[in-house]
């Protein structure tokens, strides 16, 4: 099993630059501050062109970087579902989309329903995640199997985490005021 970090100690090594392993309602989860986002794709052997997700502890985080003609249909949304299992595909402002997606000015957000992934990103602020997978892999269910596919990266405790749905989050992209489901998950839009 990789080393163990409480939450205030996995910040600290995450904002020195290293990666992490956390679990999440849906998916156990790997991350990084979005400057480091590229070791995500490194590690995880994954495609430039899949983008990698904001997630945050509570929306306030999050919306800071949505762009102001998205904010309004965004909100209703993110409100509606979070903290939840949906990620939300917005416009952005400022350039932190070049870090987790380089083909747009978009990005995925999300407030996960889990709390104690919730306590780390309120410490932390935003990251950009994915699921703890190698690229095209299937899904880790739990912090054993995240070590296994990731040894040497550090893991939010305690051990075991609590269970996770196992199934990904329901994608949906903004586009002038309509919205797309982009990947069917766990969240079933009314």
């Amino acid at each position: 099993m990789n080393d163990q970090f409480q939450v205030t100690d996995l910040a600290l090594k995450l904002k020195q630059g290293s990666l992490a392993l956390f679990p999440t309602d849906t998916l156990p989860a790997i991350c990084s501050y979005p400057k480091y986002s590229q070791k995500i794709w490194t590690i995880k052997k994954r495609p430039l062109n899949k983008p990698l997700i904001l997630m945050g502890g509570c929306l306030e985080d999050l919306f800071e970087f949505v762009k102001p003609c998205a904010i309004e249909d965004g909100l209703k949304m993110a409100k509606n579902y979070w903290p939840g299992a949906l990620t939300i595909v917005l416009p952005t402002v400022g350039n932190l989309s070049n870090y987790l997606n380089c083909n747009s000015n978009s990005l995925g957000f999300r407030v996960p329903a889990l709390k104690l992934a919730r306590d780390l990103l309120l410490e932390t602020g935003p990251l950009a995640t994915t699921s703890a997978n190698i690229s095209g892999k299937s899904p880790v269910k739990d912090a054993l199997e995240a070590s296994i596919q990731f040894p040497g990266i550090p893991i939010l405790a305690p051990i075991p985490w609590p269970n996770s749905s196992g199934m990904a989050s329901t994608v949906v992209d903004w586009n002038e005021g309509k919205w797309k489901v982009i990947r069917a998950g766990s969240v079933l839009l009314n």
